[in-house]
């Protein structure tokens, strides 16, 4: 079979309705497009074979940026896949771009790069340097396992203008990911997002440059033991006095950790640190993780470490994804270490950090009225509270994804910054880059951690006072797959029906009011739409009438699936009993789950 028989097989597929038209159009430009032509046999070896659904699945879109730039699983040939040619030209489109809209202040064009421990990451860095220097950028290469803050710290480092790290994040082992940094250090923001995506889509060719020869001439600098001495300076500057008596048990879950937070911890005067050893070897199979999925949001991860902790009696057990960019954290529930221990979830870690960075802030008499916390709209309101209480400003109108903060922190000013989050364990404090950092949260939890050891408290009691003063606060996720071509038009029907015709009540609590944040406006149900004050984006938030409960919907910017957040609240002077209250949250979080869940059915 030829490249014009695999077309016509394509087309004749496609009207037997084994194709979609969106793959049937795309299969079509791998086969003919000169641009694709070192893949076009392997396109038709699949044709010839009729894998008509591995075909579709990897062809039926154009992979897009997410809120975290461009993810999915690998595979070979694909316009909706991980592969070379994504990689590449998703490397050329950055460069093409920053060439058209370079900003003032530097000798000359340069790029950050580093990579995880997946599969294939150091291959697709290569690739991205290659790419890079071949377009006339001097590329600093990070040539070992590294985290995405360090490559954060690195473009501020290094005055670069523009950066990459190669990643999936928390993903399953089949997929990976580049991101793609704008000279701030952060995540690329509007308008330069959408001007990197048209540009990518528009890239044909993808030349490169010998990765050795590069580095040989210096067009490639290898800085990986200078950028790692100002990286673990620059995070530990960030610690607080303290004690410093715990037992940490330390996972990198397969990632690259080990080369921020073992550090950084060190650097902090932690002393009795211990590497949980079935997660410390980096591989990108994740095999002693449950479900092979390295996401220190899912408590099943600790289970077998809080298991050697107790034996040990240790206080602490800490956990980073991959990439090490998101942290937990399990404790012993009192102050017997071989008691019973639980996890926190990302909003409860969130609230500890923000109580611990603001108090010592004001020990040290560094805090002020100008000083400011930020965080996202499904983030917790307790962090906004706890900044009430000591006087400080809180911006939490803002999109998923930890840019929309660090690009606040530079609207604002990042000298007056204490504190971000996120609540899928996502942290930042300090100026030192403008991504979400693991190493820096892990060593104020470890410091949060022996605080409470040395008053002889848990950091269970710790949260425990937290929702004594300021409420008791309780969220959960629930997540809906939705996969495939059919999936993503599922998930765009239902996101038009919360819009059009949202529920009335959820799990018998009327909904009060509807901000639609894709057209601008909110609106009781029946009543009239008013402007909506806050960011552009596909997010639904269905305000409830008890106070301080709503429930947010989105689609994932980076996974097939729809989001659904939901919060409750029971204010502090209606606090009788925290076991009360955790159990009537619990009620309502599963009521609320359930008629989400029911509501998404019917779509």
């Amino acid at each position: 079979m030829d490249t014009k028989q695999a077309a016509m097989a394509v087309d004749n597929a496609g009207k037997k309705g084994l194709l979609t038209a969106g793959a049937v159009k795309n299969i079509r430009a791998w086969l003919t497009e000169p641009r694709y032509a070192a893949y076009a046999d392997q396109v038709v070896h699949h044709v010839s074979e009729e894998q008509w659904k591995q075909l579709d699945d990897v062809f039926w879109t154009v992979i897009p940026f997410g809120t975290g730039g461009r993810r999915g699983r690998m595979y070979p040939i694909g316009s909706n896949a991980i592969n070379e040619r994504t990689i590449g030209e998703s490397a050329r489109g950055l460069a093409e771009y920053v060439i058209k809209n370079q900003e003032g202040g530097r000798d000359e064009l340069s790029c950050a790069i580093a990579y995880d421990t997946r599969h294939q990451s150091p291959e697709f860095a290569r690739l991205c340097a290659e790419t890079m220097v071949a377009a006339g950028f001097k590329v600093y290469f990070l040539d070992d396992y590294r985290s995405t803050p360090e490559l954060s710290f690195l473009v501020r480092y290094k005055n670069c203008s523009c950066g990459i790290m190669v990643t999936a994040s928390h993903n399953p082992p089949s997929d990976n990911a580049v991101k793609c940094y704008w000279s701030t250090g952060g995540q690329i923001l509007p308008p330069h997002d959408k001007g990197v995506i048209e540009q990518v889509m528009n890239v044909t060719d993808v030349p490169r440059t010998n990765f050795d020869e590069a580095v040989a001439d210096g067009r490639v600098s290898l800085c990986l033991d200078e950028t790692d001495k100002a990286f673990i300076a620059a995070v530990a500057a960030q610690r607080f006095d303290g004690p410093r008596d715990l037992g940490i048990l330390y996972s990198p879950l397969h990632g690259v950790g080990a080369s921020a937070v073992l550090p950084v911890l060190a650097a902090d005067g932690f002393s009795r640190v211990e590497l949980y050893g079935p997660n410390a070897e980096p591989n990108g199979d994740f095999p002693n993780v449950p479900g092979h999925v390295s996401n220190p949001e899912n408590p099943e991860v600790f289970a077998a470490p809080i298991q050697l902790a107790q034996e040990k009696g240790l206080d602490l057990v800490l956990a980073t994804d991959p990439d090490c960019d998101r942290v937990g954290c399990a404790a012993p529930l009192t102050g017997d270490r071989r008691g019973e221990w639980a996890t926190f979830n990302g909003n409860q870690i969130a609230a500890l950090l923000t109580e611990f960075v603001l108090a010592s802030r004001k020990r040290r008499g560094t805090l002020s009225p100008e000083n400011f916390l930020v965080k996202t709209l499904v983030t917790t309101e307790l962090v906004r509270r706890i900044g009430d209480s000591y006087g400080v400003k809180t911006f939490g109108n803002l999109l998923v994804g930890f840019k929309w903060i660090g690009g606040t922190m530079d609207e604002q000013g990042p000298e007056r910054f204490v504190f971000g989050a996120e609540e899928s364990h996502g942290y930042l404090v300090g100026q030192y880059a403008r991504d979400k950092d693991a190493s820096v949260a892990a060593m104020l939890l470890a410091e949060c951690a022996a605080e409470a050891k040395a008053d002889g408290k848990s950091l269970h009691d710790q949260l425990a006072a937290i929702y004594w003063q300021h409420g008791y606060h309780a969220e959960r996720l629930l997540n809906q797959t939705m996969t495939g071509s059919e999936g993503m038009q599922r998930m765009k029907n239902l996101m038009m029906k919360f819009r059009a015709e949202p529920p009335a009540e959820l799990a018998g609590i009327k909904v009060t009011q509807v901000l639609d944040y894709a057209n601008g406006v909110c609106f009781s149900l029946g009543g009239k739409s008013q402007p909506l004050d806050g960011p552009h984006g596909d997010m639904v938030i269905l305000e409830l009438a008890a106070e301080g409960n709503y429930v947010a919907i989105r689609p994932s910017g980076t996974e097939p699936k729809v989001k659904f957040y939901m919060f409750t609240y029971t204010p502090p002077e209606m606090l009788s009993s925290l076991p009360l209250a955790r159990q009537q949250a619990e009620e309502r979080l599963g009521g609320l789950q359930n008629a989400l869940k029911a509501f998404a059915e019917t779509v």
